[in-house]
């Protein structure tokens, strides 16, 4: 939760309901939603590690409320985050709130996000089939497995074609 936080801050200061709230609408009810006080212990200590800053802002009818803005440092981290490949790709995937979030801070090509994940399943691709080719063929259990990976990383790779042609018509 930290750095999809990061990447909501990145477009500018919000606080832990507005981006609770932006969440919920940017990945549907697919995606399982954090509740409003997971979101608000995670800004505090995101606060406390020195890349967000909080300021607290005064209403007139309710009580204040804290507002949240990126710091050099949590842009930095926002940015290794999205310079990283994922290993194991899955429902709560950290690629897709990456591709996901990427248009709104500015930080990320959704394209070159795609291109480099890839490269990153054809090399996984590739030791698997290497490690099957040194596996003994009586081990069919390992077989199996890597096998069943390698099923899924090509998968993989074809819903990465897919975001590329959606996202290249859509621009």
């Amino acid at each position: 939760m930290r750095l999809p936080l990061l990447a909501l801050l990145a477009r500018g200061p919000a606080h832990g309901y507005e981006l609770k709230q932006d969440l919920e609408q940017l990945l549907g009810a697919a995606y399982p939603q954090p509740n409003v006080g997971q979101i608000y212990v995670t800004l505090g200590r995101l606060e406390k590690s020195g890349l967000i800053e909080g300021q607290d802002v005064e209403q007139s009818s309710r009580p204040n409320k804290k507002v949240y803005h990126l710091t050099d440092t949590g842009r930095e981290a926002l940015r290794a985050w999205f310079e990283e490949t994922e290993d194991e790709p899955r429902v709560r995937d950290e690629f897709f709130m990456k591709l996901a979030l990427a248009p709104q801070t500015g930080l990320a090509d959704q394209i070159a996000l795609i291109n480099r994940q890839r490269r990153q399943y054809l090399n996984t691709m590739r030791n698997l089939s290497k490690l099957a080719a040194a596996e003994s063929r009586d081990n069919r259990i390992a077989h199996l497995l890597i096998e069943g990976a390698m099923l899924h990383l090509q998968a993989d790779l074809d819903w990465l074609e897919r975001c590329q042609e959606e996202l290249e018509d859509l621009g």
